[in-house]
C-alpha cells in the first residue's frame, strides 16, 4: 500500500518524507486555505520534496474551465495529478484529459458505482471518502470493498485511494481490503507508528543497557 500525505503543509510533508515511507500528497481547496504563499509556488514545493502524486484540484464546475484549469496545473511539475469532482461535467473532462495523457484524481466519490464511472472514463485514482460516510452512519470500508471487487472483475486500472481516513484502524481496514493508496493527515501517519508495548519495551531495554553498559569492552 501507498501512503499519501492529505495536507497542504510543507512542514508536516518534510518531516514524513524524512522517514523514507512516504509516497505522494493529496491537497484540497480547504488544506491550501489554511497554509500561507501562493498556491502554485507551494505546488511546486510540495512536488520538489515527495518523489510521486500530488494532488492538486480545480474549482470550476464546468467541463471546459476544469480543462483549462488541469492543463495549467498539469504543466507545473511532472508529479502533478489533477483533482476533478465526481460530478457529470467532471467525468467529461476525465475523459479528455486521460486521451491528452494528464493523469487525474477523481476526487469526493461516496459509492461503487460513481467509482465504476469514474473507472470508465479513464481516472488514474479514486478517491472515496470513507470517514464522510461513517459520519453519516454509513460504513465508509464498504465503498473501498465493492470498489475493489468490482475493479478485480473487470481489470480496471484506476487505482483506489482510501480518503478521509480519521485514524489508524482505517488505514489497517483500508490495506486489509486491497486499496492501492491510504491519504491521511499527518497525526494519523504519525499515530501509526505508536503502541504502547513498543514504549515500554524501549524503556525496559534502555534500563537494563544501564546496568551492563560499563562492562562493554
Amino acid at each position: 500500500m501507498k501512503f499519501f500525505l492529505d495536507t497542504a503543509n510543507v512542514d508536516e510533508i518534510r518531516q514524513a518524507a524524512s522517514m523514507g515511507i512516504l509516497d505522494g500528497v493529496t491537497t484540497n481547496p480547504t488544506l491550501v486555505s489554511r497554509e500561507e504563499g501562493k498556491f502554485k509556488d507551494n505546488l511546486v514545493q510540495i512536488c520538489e520534496i515527495v518523489n510521486g502524486p500530488v494532488s492538486a484540484e480545480v474549482v470550476s464546475t464546468e467541463a471546459e474551465g476544469m480543462l483549462s484549469e488541469a492543463r495549467d496545473l498539469a504543466g507545473l511539475h511532472s508529479n502533478i495529478y489533477v483533482k476533478i469532482p465526481m460530478i457529470r461535467e467532471g467525468l467529461k473532462a476525465v475523459k479528455t484529459l486521460s486521451s491528452e495523457g494528464i493523469r487525474t484524481n477523481v476526487t469526493l466519490c461516496f459509492s461503487a458505482s460513481q467509482a465504476l464511472m469514474a473507472a470508465k472514463a479513464g481516472a488514474t485514482l479514486i478517491s472515496p471518502f470513507v470517514g464522510r460516510v461513517d459520519d453519516i452512519s454509513g460504513v465508509g470500508m464498504d465503498i473501498i470493498q465493492d470498489i475493489r471487487t468490482i475493479y478485480d472483475n473487470y481489470g480496471f486500472e484506476t487505482e483506489i485511494l482510501a480518503a478521509s481516513l480519521r485514524h489508524p484502524l482505517h488505514v489497517v481496514e483500508a490495506a486489509l481490503i486491497g486499496a492501492d493508496i491510504a491519504t491521511m493527515p499527518y497525526k494519523v501517519f504519525d499515530q501509526l507508528f505508536n503502541h504502547p508495548l513498543t514504549d515500554i519495551g524501549l524503556e525496559r531495554f534502555l534500563a537494563d543497557w544501564d546496568k551492563v553498559k560499563d562492562r562493554v569492552s
